[in-house]
């Protein structure tokens, strides 16, 4: 017997055992866990874009504050020189 014979031997063996009972109540619990994973998705995400909103926000107020795009002032002033 090959390795692939053995193989659909095993699955044939499980597939003619009687199947084990299924509570009567499972597909209630399917649908309460869904519907609580996807809140908790809905949630979480709602979160995380908050957070990206507020991260934004601040980041608009710090460049507004600070513009890191002008040029800093010299410490020192330059020589007058020719007077």
């Amino acid at each position: 017997m090959t390795r692939h014979e053995d193989k659909e031997a095993a699955v044939r063996r499980l597939l003619d055992t009687p199947h084990p009972p299924v509570p009567s109540d499972l597909a209630v619990r399917a649908v309460a866990r869904g519907s609580r994973r996807a809140r908790r998705q809905r949630v979480a995400r709602r979160v995380l874009w908050g957070l990206f909103v507020l991260a934004a926000l601040a980041f608009t107020v710090w460049a507004s504050v600070e513009r890191p795009w002008e040029v800093p002032p010299a410490a020192t002033t330059p020589p007058l020189e020719g007077w």
